[in-house]
């Protein structure tokens, strides 16, 4: 008796102890190790055998989340090779150090309640040295040569483009002369080999084009580079022609240093920084002084090449987190249906006895077979997407590396994050069933999908909603980056909140397009109808991600047109001229202006020096430089070719260097007017503060500066004017536009006379390769992953309703009734799907285009049109196609008939 009581006693305290440590959450003292080992291999029995029964079903998953692995891992390539990319060294490649103006500028200022923070930005113009440096850099130890290097654009008599150099400059890309000698005076030139490839021979003439009209030159010589030809075109002059010129006879652009034998990189960097001055000696430049050795070289020769990089980093980042966010959208979206459309099978395992942990633990390790192949199909695709990318964004100025150590590591990276994401995702897709107790998991096993969304999800949806709009709002109060990212957070909690509370979206479509599915449908539109009303969620997992292309794509491609079309209309609104004359690549000299002027019928022409100026601001507090696009133009005769929308001040005292006109709404937001002064930095880092003497109100399209060509002409690298504005007279008889041309005819060919458009003013650069490259990438190649989610999810969804076409076809339901139900519902999902996205970009845009432009949001119909065919076609191959072979003919697996 004692004996039976004490193992009794022994078993209730065993049961007590093991009841505490379920409360304590100790997970190995649970169960017995031996019961902990069978859990285990009753979860990965049941795995393998839903994997095989699902393989349809997962196979939709991994192209889904496959796609999301290359996406992120191909975004990884080409952020990864920008990172490490660097200007080429080709007019340095003679050259063992080059010393040159810092190019960078950086402000400082305290955010709200934070430390001192430093931004810095890249100077849009060269940054030039005083000629007094050289002596220095010549004098220190282990150089054997310094040159001065200033470049000057040039054109041949038939308008190709050249670069004018010093003769002495010549050793540091390595020319030689090939034939004849080099130039002895200011008439003499000696002409790179491919300008003089079937053209003039040594002691012959040519004609050029440099600063003022054509000249005739004697070719002295024919120079070869001995390292390919990679340089651009150069014509050498003698150093004292070169420099007048280049029109800045007291700087230069850079200083070429060639070390003594056997100096090494460093000592030759240390030697020269040593005997520098700490600033650049320039008046009004407070620019330091860097000795660049090495790839560092290349820096020298294309100054903007690294603000360029920053920039496409900036976008690339900025694409990069809506990538991170719509793969996660993707792959939370597959899982889920894949893990819901089991939902009966799990709940009866549930039911006749599957522990909540074995059923965890088996959707996690299909979830995690299934993303490691998706990670390795994904990994192996982003490296040629990679290189599609890159391909795309590299430029003559910026070549794009491939390191060894980078395809491995951006397919690592996409690979890893997904398959790191895709475990618990899925098990927290399944939580709902397996937390049941047995007997209410067998009442959900035969249950109708609940048509409402958790408490939760309804509450997140209507957060992110809320605050979807009101950052919206918030980008109608802002500027500049500040309302792009706005509206841009906008767009994705709205996305996201769709999702969350689709299911109640879906009843509200429902209740507007039911009535006439089913008028239009007969039969098959009151199936299609009732189908989708009894599985609202379903529904709203079919529209989603069609909502999330359309307004991704929406939003990437409205707010360029917006832009562009604002400013047109702004630009062509202040045009007065009715003729330009533009002189190619090269520009058009100062003088050009003057002799259009003297051209019969011609009343007015203005020259337009194109550069940027870089502002230094706060946003939100934090600080930020911005570099902005300026035209610098000449109040001589400036209201006959252009009209700014003056609101205060006087525009005829735009002259001299201490002159401004800013538009109005960033003098608005500077809290500036007439006979204020504005800080600024000119494009080569000059400090300037000049005194505004007039408020204008087209600044979209003429800039939110108007300088005095002679403020701007000497802090730009090529002081040519890009366009001269002609207005003409009504003189009977005659050609203005002959008599223009006529005029400047002794500035050499390339030089075109036509009609004047707003083009020709707007500050907006035209659409460059690298713009182009970002439309690809941020539309071609996410929208076509957000379409290859759509066509995924919905093949998910046909296929998981093969047992419903079953029952369909067994009660009497035609194939042709079941094709047009699936047609049907197809229409529906596409349409509703068109609808939400446009409304979703619409309220983003619309806050963009108000903040940005003071207009509505505009995008090609065109462009629409594509939109929506896109739409449909994925949404037909993703239900009809796998729709086709899940309805056919069977019923309840067995061929009818």
């Amino acid at each position: 008796m004692r004996t039976k009581v004490k193992r009794r006693t022994d078993t209730a305290a065993q049961e007590s102890s093991q009841a505490r440590n379920r409360r304590t959450g100790t997970a190995a003292a649970r169960e017995p190790l031996g019961v902990r080992q069978g859990s285990r291999r009753a979860s990965a029995f049941l795995a393998r055998r839903s994997l095989a029964t699902h393989r349809r079903a997962w196979a939709a998953v991994i192209v889904a989340t496959g796609a999301a692995a290359a996406l992120i891992g191909a975004f990884a390539f080409v952020i990864g090779s920008l990172l490490v990319a660097a200007p080429p060294v080709q007019r340095y490649a003679g050259a063992d150090a080059v010393v040159a103006a810092d190019q960078k500028v950086s402000y400082t200022a305290k955010p709200w309640g934070s430390e001192p923070r430093t931004t810095t930005a890249y100077l849009p113009e060269r940054a030039r040295l005083d000629r007094s440096v050289l002596a220095s850099v010549a004098g220190a130890d282990g150089v054997a040569k310094a040159v001065a290097d200033d470049s000057v654009p040039v054109s041949t008599g038939d308008g190709r483009p050249a670069v004018g150099r010093s003769w002495p400059s010549a050793v540091l890309t390595r020319y030689e002369l090939a034939e004849g000698r080099a130039p002895r005076d200011g008439s003499e030139v000696v002409l790179d080999g491919s300008l003089a490839a079937g053209g003039p021979a040594p002691g012959q003439r040519v004609v050029l084009r440099a600063d003022g009209t054509a000249r005739t030159y004697t070719v002295s010589g024919i120079a070869r580079t001995g390292h390919g030809g990679e340089a651009p075109p150069a014509v050498f002059f003698t150093e004292p022609r070169l420099t007048a010129l280049a029109g800045h006879p007291g700087r230069i652009d850079a200083i070429g240093v060639v070390a003594e034998p056997g100096v090494s990189r460093d000592a030759l960097r240390d030697a020269i920084g040593a005997v520098l001055p700490e600033r650049s000696g320039v008046p009004g430049s407070d620019r330091g002084v860097r000795v660049l050795t090495g790839a560092e070289r290349g820096e020298a020769e294309q100054v903007d090449a690294l603000g360029g990089r920053g920039d496409q980093l900036a976008l690339l980042g900025s694409i990069g987190g809506t990538v991170l966010m719509v793969a996660f959208l993707v792959i939370a979206s597959t899982l889920s249906q894949a893990i819901h459309q089991r939902s009966g099978e799990l709940a009866l395992l549930r039911a006749v006895g599957a522990s909540p942990r074995q059923l965890r633990s088996a959707i996690g390790r299909e979830a995690g077979r299934v993303s490691a192949a998706a990670a390795l199909l994904g990994g192996i695709g982003a490296v040629p997407l990679g290189l599609a990318m890159r391909s795309l964004l590299t430029t003559g100025t910026l070549p794009l590396p491939v390191p060894w150590w980078l395809p491995p590591a951006s397919a690592l990276t996409g690979g890893l994050l997904v398959a790191l994401l895709a475990r618990p995702v899925a098990m927290l897709a399944a939580r709902s069933i397996t937390r049941l107790r047995p007997a209410a998991a067998l009442g959900a096993a035969t249950a109708d999908e609940p048509s409402e969304p958790g408490r939760f999800r309804t509450v997140a949806g209507v957060v992110l909603a809320f605050a979807g709009i009101s950052s919206a709002g918030v980008a109608t109060t802002q500027s500049g980056q500040a309302a792009g990212a706005a509206a841009s957070g906008a767009a994705m909690s709205l996305v996201i909140a769709v999702a969350l509370l689709g299911p109640r979206i879906s009843r509200i479509a429902l209740g507007v397009l039911g009535r006439p599915l089913r008028r239009v449908g007969g039969v098959s539109g009151f199936l299609a109808e009732r189908a989708a009303s009894a599985h609202t969620r379903r529904l709203a997992t079919a529209f989603t991600p069609i909502v999330l292309v359309v307004a991704f794509v929406c939003v990437q491609l409205a707010s360029g047109p917006t832009m562009e079309r604002a400013a047109g209309q702004q630009a062509s609104a202040a045009l007065r001229a009715d003729l330009v004359a533009t002189g190619g690549g090269a520009g058009l000299p100062a003088g050009a202006a003057r002799a259009v002027r003297e051209a019969p019928g011609v009343t007015a022409a203005t020259g337009v020096l194109r550069s940027a100026v870089v502002l230094a601001d706060r946003e939100a507090g934090e600080p930020v430089l911005t570099r902005l696009p300026v035209l610098g133009v000449e109040a001589r005769g400036l209201s006959g070719t252009l009209d700014p929308g003056v609101t205060a001040g006087d525009l005829d005292r735009l002259t001299g260097r201490d002159a401004v006109a800013v538009g109005a709404d960033r003098a608005k937001s500077l809290d500036v007017g007439p006979g204020d002064r504005v800080a600024l930095r000119l494009g080569d880092g000059t400090r300037v503060e000049p005194r505004i003497v007039a408020v204008y109100e087209h600044e979209l399209g003429l800039g939110e500066f108007l300088f005095p060509r002679e403020a701007l002409a000497g802090h730009v690298s090529a002081a040519r004017d890009q366009v001269v504005l002609i207005r003409t007279g009504a003189a009977s008889g005659a050609d203005p536009a002959a008599a223009v041309r006529e005029a400047l005819a002794p500035y050499g060919g390339g030089v075109t006379v036509r009609a004047a458009t707003g083009d020709d003013v707007a500050i907006a650069p035209p659409v460059s390769d690298g713009d182009n490259a970002m439309i690809v990438i941020g539309v071609g190649v996410i929208g076509g992953f957000a379409l290859l989610a759509v066509v995924s999810t919905l093949a998910l969804i046909t296929i998981g309703r093969r047992g419903e076409f079953r029952l369909l076809r067994m009660v009497g339901t035609g194939r042709r009734q079941l094709r047009r139900m699936l047609v049907l519902e197809t229409g529906l999902v596409t349409f509703a799907g068109l609808v939400i996205g446009t409304a979703v970009a619409a309220v983003p845009l619309t806050a963009f285009a108000v903040s940005m432009a003071g207009t509505a949001p505009y995008l090609p119909p065109a462009h629409y049109g594509v939109i929506a065919g896109a739409v449909a076609l994925a949404a037909a191959a993703g239900t009809l196609v796998p729709g086709a072979s899940a309805g056919g003919r069977f019923v309840l697996g067995r061929r009818a008939g």
